[in-house]
């Protein structure tokens, strides 16, 4: 018989804050990007985020899972309280806000409940653009958190589907985060972020993620965490991460060297080293590139 931990703490939440200004004195944009776990939505969308943040910008990084199984050596509600801290330390350090979920790690389903649940986040947050992960990948948790939000990419505008949160006015722009997958077909980079200006400000928050980053989470080891710097040298731990995402990050820019010519031109775009990149998925609102620069206001203007 299998016995779930019981969890005393799982979540650390803020409520949406108020539309106040961007940095340009406009409205601020709103926007959630969704992944599985305590970690995901800060690594692919980080960058973004903090350019997002910079600008006064309001953004929203919620874990659908509490992450209670991702240690190799610790698990339950103990490494859920330790793992939501840890994104609530990232969030605070992009400038952003964070959530996470109280459903148990490799326990995700495309439910009715849950999709109620994606569908009230996204409507309290009033988003105008919402990022998840696509419904292909490795891990299941990584694909029925890209269903689930796929699946509120209509209902959160319909007025009878959880009544008691009103719906949104406009529906929102849905975004996949980038990936390696290849079926059913592979990532398609529509927008392309140079993140050169926010690297090292996203490699300063990721250290927070000890669990996962210096610990190795749930496919971790002794010996693994035994070859990253001990705790005690902060600074050699900060450039042992740096180097692993100078490798990934500058591997987006590399791979998506096209779209960033299509957004920045070719002298920019030939120049940026680190970069993320997102697909709009079919389901939400369909951009123009001049709406795409309005929600991505980092984007230069369109040259004539």
């Amino acid at each position: 018989m299998r016995v779930c931990l019981l969890l005393l703490v799982v979540a650390i939440s803020f409520p949406a804050p108020d539309r106040l200004f961007a940095q340009d004195g406009s409205e601020p944009l709103k926007i959630i990007c969704f992944g599985a776990h305590p970690d995901d939505a800060e690594y692919k969308s980080g960058g973004t985020a903090a350019l997002w943040a910079a600008q006064g910008h309001q953004v929203k990084l919620v874990s659908v899972t509490n992450g209670d199984i991702g240690h190799w050596s610790m698990a339950g509600g103990p490494l859920a309280k330790r793992r939501a801290a840890e994104s609530a330390k990232v969030a605070e350090r992009l400038g952003v806000t964070s959530e996470v979920l109280d459903i148990h790690d490799g326990e995700l389903e495309p439910t009715l409940e849950n999709r109620r649940k994606i569908t009230i986040l996204i409507r309290e947050w009033d988003a105008d653009i919402v990022i998840s992960h696509r419904p292909w990948d490795y891990h299941p948790d990584h694909r029925y958190t890209g269903v689930l939000v796929q699946d509120a990419a209509y209902m959160v505008a319909v007025p009878f589907f959880c009544p008691t949160t009103p719906p949104l006015k406009k529906n929102p722009v849905f975004l996949y985060s980038s990936d390696r997958f290849q079926k059913p077909y592979p990532f398609e980079a529509d927008i392309v972020v140079d993140v050169d200006s926010v690297f090292e400000k996203k490699v300063d928050a990721l250290t927070a993620l000890v669990s996962q980053t210096f610990e190795g989470g749930a496919l971790g080891s002794a010996d693994k965490m035994a070859a990253a710097p001990p705790e005690s040298r902060p600074e050699l731990r900060r450039e042992w991460l740096r180097d692993k995402w100078i490798g990934r990050q500058s591997a987006e820019a590399k791979r998506f060297r096209s779209g960033l010519i299509k957004w920045y031109g070719e002298e920019h775009a030939q120049q940026v080293q680190y970069a993320e990149a997102f697909e709009i998925c079919e389901y939400g609102r369909q951009p123009t590139d001049d709406e795409i620069r309005q929600l991505f206001p980092f984007l230069p203007a369109k040259s004539e």
